[in-house]
């Protein structure tokens, strides 16, 4: 079969990043991701602004709300996100609403979450422009209890009960899901207790994943065993005859991984490099497009190396960019120039949304704020993107 030439990706082309801003909203950008360079001013601005929501002072979560929030985030409501959904819907760009608020870590706040959860699969479920919907398990049970079942330690009646109802909520999420043709997430967490995220996930993999992949389970490929975790995966899929989903992410809690390892006197799970990282994760795309009739994969990543691989991968394999079974996806106000471009050029893209209350959602903001910060020097990428998006517009 004769193989259809893809539109080439060029994630240089500002004109089409930047195609939804205003020159104000550029400016705005420019402002925060100036400020976002400065180490010492993040570090600092970051506890004055957790200290100051902390007193309550007035006009806080104002001034947070019409800056870093409004860069990173939907909005505080799922309403609040509507608008967001629809401009990046003209774009042909997807969202993912990620409720991002840390639970209290009791039945209610567990409840509630999960209540959240099903309201986003509700909403997907009627909108063109939300193709996933995501949860993480500590949101909906006990972290403690899922460390204590992956060490195989027995648990206390109270803890069985508590570990049953988590799998209900998980249930209840991915049943809602499979009713509404809506795929979902479930978002990797620290390697103690990953093994029982994994096995929750694909308990739920073989119940609802029969006709298409709906329920998706993550791997962070820092970790030096998961490529192996993603092929056993597979093969798990293909004697059990369901579908795979698989988000693949670099990983997110790298730092804390390797002090816990430490602490408890075992291997580090991370890589040792960069380098091996970025092979590892590189490979993983390899291998899901070669088994795409199994998997269904989601390329989280704002590396842009990889993301070309991946398009190059598709070519090669003869998969059309618009193939349902292959996604791209990079964070709310990070990386446009992958985001929209890629769709730009055809392939299925999305936006991971954040969304809660202010003051619920300040660790996520400080976390990309970190991200951001400049290394030595050097200016983000970011920035760089958006001098060179107002220099070609000579706005000043």
């Amino acid at each position: 079969m004769p193989v259809t030439q893809a539109p080439p990706v060029s994630f240089n082309d500002t004109a089409v990043a930047f195609a939804s801003k205003s020159n104000g909203e550029l400016r705005k950008m420019y402002a925060l991701f100036a400020a976002m360079n400065n180490n010492t001013l993040v570090k600092t601005g970051g506890g004055l602004m957790k200290t100051a929501l902390k007193w309550h002072i007035p006009g806080t979560a104002f001034l947070i709300k019409k800056s870093i929030f409004d860069q990173f985030c939907g909005g505080e409501t799922i309403q609040e996100c509507l608008p967001v959904i629809q401009e990046l819907g003209r774009y042909n760009i997807g969202t993912i609403l990620d409720y991002s608020v840390e639970g209290e870590g009791n039945d209610k706040s567990f409840d509630a979450t999960t209540t959240e959860i099903l309201a986003t699969i509700e909403l997907a479920g009627r909108s063109q422009h939300i193709p996933f919907s995501v949860f993480k398990v500590t949101g909906v049970g006990d972290a403690g209890i899922l460390e204590k079942v992956q060490a195989g330690k027995a648990l206390t009646a109270a803890e069985q009960l508590s570990y049953e109802k988590t799998r209900k909520r998980i249930n209840a999420i991915c049943a809602r899901a499979h009713q509404h043709g809506v795929r979902v997430f479930v978002d990797a967490e620290e390697s103690w207790f990953q093994d029982t995220i994994d096995q929750l996930t694909y308990e739920m993999m073989h119940r609802y994943n029969r006709e298409s992949a709906i329920v998706w389970n993550t791997y962070q490929l820092y970790r030096h065993d998961r490529l192996e975790a993603l092929e056993k995966a597979y093969a798990d899929a293909v004697a059990g005859g369901y579908y795979l989903g698989g988000k693949l992410v670099r990983g997110a809690y790298m730092e804390k991984e390797a002090r816990v390892a430490a602490q408890q006197g075992r291997q580090n799970p991370i890589n040792a490099t960069k380098n091996a990282t970025d092979d590892l994760y590189d490979n993983a795309l390899r291998f899901c497009v070669k088994h795409i009739d199994r998997i269904s994969i989601c390329a989280g990543t704002h590396n842009e190396a990889s993301s070309l691989l991946l398009t190059q991968l598709m070519q090669e394999q003869g998969v059309q960019p618009a193939d349902p079974r292959i996604w791209f996806a990079q964070l709310f106000g990070m990386s446009d120039n992958l985001t929209y471009n890629l769709a730009h050029a055809g392939y299925n893209t999305a936006k991971y949304v954040p969304y809660g209350p202010v003051a619920a959602v300040m660790p996520y903001l400080l976390r990309r704020a970190d991200e951001n910060t400049a290394i030595a020097g050097q200016t983000s990428r970011e920035f760089m993107l958006i001098q060179k998006e107002m220099n070609r517009r000579k706005v000043q």
